[in-house]
């Protein structure tokens, strides 16, 4: 049976009357009731918020570290061109220069090339000369393979042109050759730690 606008009106007036009517007190039971569990919820929602600021405080700080170490990175992966020149610079001189004015040259450089190297380590810049370790793809760039079965496969026995990383990034791997022939290397013998992700990258860019 279809309601008439008549029924309608009557259920209408009926649930107002029923809004209206005064609420039956609550008891102090009840009052306590809502009172513990309003106050749990400020709580939790009190918890949560300085849960909140505690991560973004935390994050925060590590951005600015991260951008204290990092800031010169691309400005020091352009040094590096620098240094390699310095060093070929050295490697170009004959050994037998004598006490002349090559002599003087040489030693002005190699003087210059040492400064260039403290003052980039200063700044968190460490060389990468791994001759004699184990070969890591994170901070090792294989040029070519040495046959050698006296040492274990695996091993950098030349270094062609020396690594650089800041912080745990890599600025620039090591080109190297590696051992070939030899028992395999555990891999419990490297004890390298793990580097920063971000570092894969920074060696791709080089």
């Amino acid at each position: 049976m279809n309601d008439t606008p008549k029924d309608r009106q009557a259920t209408v007036e009926n649930l107002d009357a029923e809004a209206a009517a005064p609420q039956a007190p609550e008891s102090d039971f009840e009052v306590l009731q809502r009172l513990m569990k309003e106050n749990e919820e400020l709580k939790d929602r009190a918890l949560r918020a300085a849960a909140e600021m505690e991560n973004l405080r935390r994050r925060t700080a590590r951005d600015v570290q991260d951008a204290r170490a990092y800031a010169i990175a691309n400005f020091a992966r352009d040094m590096l061109s620098v240094s390699d020149n310095l060093r070929r610079a050295l490697d170009a001189i004959p050994a037998d220069a004598g006490d002349g004015a090559i002599k003087a040259l040489a030693e002005g450089v190699e003087m210059t090339e040492r400064t260039m190297l403290s003052t980039l380590e200063r700044h968190g810049v460490k060389k990468l000369a791994p001759e004699g370790e184990k070969f890591d793809p994170n901070f090792h760039q294989a040029m070519f393979e040495i046959p050698d079965p006296g040492v274990p496969a695996g091993t950098v026995l030349q270094v062609v042109q020396p690594g650089y990383s800041i912080g745990e990034r890599v600025l620039r791997p090591a080109m190297v050759g590696v051992s070939t022939g030899g028992p395999k290397q555990a891999a419990a013998n490297d004890s390298r730690p793990e580097p920063h992700p971000a570092g894969e990258q920074a060696g791709k860019d080089a």
